[in-house]
């Protein structure tokens, strides 16, 4: 491990695929403490996040130092305030939402094509274009605010916040948060804007409040209308909590993806090709109604996700002993999982670096919800801890690309990026790329 210090720092995904090739599926890490493992083994990854879940926690490093950004908010909530809070914001994600998420994802193209048509055959980082569309159509969706004007200083503030919690992570002894170092400054104010948009939202919905008998309008409205079970209301931390976490999880994984597909498509003329003219036999702009009629599109965000997961890297704790593909797991023990690796086994994915979106197609060009679901197929976690967004995120992953390959080109500058593995995998310096409007 000390040898390798420099490439865990550099780039960590080599490293741990370095690993999984020299010592297998379960790998124990030279790490005192707490003992450490990688899982790769697509049953034993089941086994922990899905059929033996219980005796697994989140309350580890990479969810602690999150919170210093979202608090205990649904991603990094233990077992015990979770719970509640899962079934509080589910109705904000049941099909009549999704189906208003439609409209939002058209309006969000919509004004992100006139920017481009004011640049038009010029070049264009596409990866902070897509961090200012997810963000606006979280806002509108979740939350019913216009986060337009604020987008770029919102998405900037993410951005420093998660490159902080990614330095924190990584270090040996924890500096508190009340030193004034470089870092802790940085992530201050960041989350002082953060926390300056959910000032915003509650002031705005107190001037809207929900009339006698109205029903919720979005999960804003479910959290402040939310009771305990011993009647009190939610702090104002706890609305706080949660509104950030979908700020922050509810668009840079999505923005993520979506700039890993634009420059796979560029460098995949074929695949480009197909998912426009899919797009172009549509009637009118995308929407909710559209996905069956958007198969492959579904399929090209399928095979980014498997490629490029947002989340290449998860963790448990075990709670209690366990055995993992035959390998004794303690209680206590630090199980790490990389859907990044897991993406990759080739004991499941038939030439599994390659950029094909056909494996998610059935004969008739239907989607495989076999390979969907599956084990080996984790981009939105698993189990219990399901990601909750993951159908909102596949709907708007889906209609953004139907949505924009209709209406304009993305050409390659140069080489695809170097993915830099954070707290999503991010293209290094952006995503450069020539936009010609059709």
């Amino acid at each position: 491990m000390l040898r390798s210090i420099s490439v865990i720092r550099r780039d960590p995904i080599a490293f741990l695929t370095r690993v999984r090739a020299d010592y297998g599926d379960v790998a124990q890490l030279p790490i005192p403490q707490p003992p450490t493992y990688l899982v790769t083994d697509p049953e034993a990854v089941r086994r922990v996040l899905v059929t033996n879940a219980r005796a697994y926690g989140k309350r580890t490093l990479q969810y602690t130092t999150l919170s210093l950004v979202t608090g205990d908010g649904l991603l990094t909530a233990d077992t015990e305030s979770w719970r509640p809070a899962r079934r509080l914001v589910q109705p904000a994600f049941h099909r009549d939402s999704l189906e208003l998420v439609s409209r939002h994802v058209q309006d969000a193209v919509d004004r992100l094509v006139v920017r481009w048509k004011a640049v038009d055959g010029s070049v264009v980082d596409v990866d902070e274009a897509m961090m200012r569309l997810a963000l606006e159509v979280v806002g509108e969706s979740l939350f019913g605010s216009d986060l337009t004007g604020d987008a770029e200083r919102l998405a900037a503030a993410t951005l420093d916040a998660l490159e902080v919690v990614i330095k924190k992570a990584r270090m040996p002894l924890p500096v508190p948060l009340s030193v004034p170092t470089p870092s802790n400054v940085v992530l201050r104010r960041a989350v002082r804007q953060l926390d300056g948009a959910v000032d915003a939202m509650l002031a705005e919905r107190a001037r809207r409040p929900l009339a006698e008998g109205e029903p919720a309008r979005d999960m804003l409205d479910l959290l402040l209308a939310a009771r305990a079970d011993d009647g009190s209301s939610l702090s104002p931390q706890q609305v706080r909590d949660q509104i950030v976490t979908f700020i922050v999880a509810g668009h840079e994984t999505v923005a993520s993806a979506l700039t890993w597909a634009w420059d796979l498509l560029a460098h995949n003329p074929s695949a480009a090709e197909r998912l426009r003219a899919e797009a172009d036999a549509l009637d009118s702009a995308a929407s909710y109604e559209d996905l069956p009629r958007l198969p492959y599109t579904a399929a090209v965000m399928d095979e980014t996700l498997r490629l490029y997961p947002p989340a290449w890297v998860v963790t448990r704790r075990a709670l209690e002993d366990d055995v993992l593909a035959g390998v004794p797991v303690a209680a206590d023990s630090l199980v790490i999982v990389s859907p990044w690796l897991v993406h990759r086994h080739a004991s499941v994915w038939d030439d599994p670096e390659s950029f094909r979106p056909e494996r998610f197609l059935d004969d008739a060009g239907a989607r495989r919800r076999d390979l969907a679901t599956s084990s080996a197929y984790l981009p939105f976690g698993a189990g219990p801890r399901l990601c909750i967004g993951r159908d909102m995120a596949l709907l708007e992953g889906v209609l953004v690309l139907a949505g924009l390959a209709r209406r304009v080109e993305l050409e390659p500058v140069g080489a695809s990026p170097r993915p830099v593995p954070l707290v999503t995998v991010r293209p290094d310096g952006g995503l450069p790329m020539r936009v010609r409007l059709r």
